[in-house]
């Protein structure tokens, strides 16, 4: 055995198509090696912001529709809520409608996700993204 497992993957074929793009563009010596790259990326991301306890850095970026009644306010009410851990925030206006909010983060792991969800769970955020930076 090499310590290999081998599995299969079903795409729709436009996903397949831009995988392709992305190993070619990229250099990737063939596509297990991108997807593999891929599933260690989710599965990092997943132990760190799910499992993990401890003290993070991280951006949070999160794009909203500015239109959408009471967010602004809320936004800026849970930002102040958790001063503990946001350390800063950037705003830039992508559209008429749409605004890019990140947030830099650094604080006790459990307490930004609980920041995470919240912003998720409110209406007229369209993406939160949360990246970890160092432990």
């Amino acid at each position: 055995m090499t310590g290999v497992a081998r599995v299969g993957v079903s795409f729709p074929p436009q996903l397949l198509g831009e995988l392709d793009d992305v190993v070619q563009k990229v250099g990737y010596p063939n596509r297990s090696k991108a997807i593999q790259d891929s599933v260690k990326s989710l599965v990092t991301r997943y132990r760190l912001l799910r499992e993990e306890r401890g003290s993070r850095t991280g951006v949070i970026a999160l794009v909203y529709d500015h239109e959408s009644r009471g967010l602004e306010d809320y936004l800026t009410d849970t930002q102040h809520e958790y001063a503990p851990v946001v350390c800063s925030s950037t705003h830039v206006h992508l559209s008429k409608r749409d605004c890019l909010e990140v947030l830099v983060v650094r604080g006790e792991a459990t307490i930004i996700r609980e920041l995470v969800d919240r912003l998720h769970a409110r209406r007229g955020v369209r993406q939160v993204e949360l990246t970890v930076v160092s432990s």
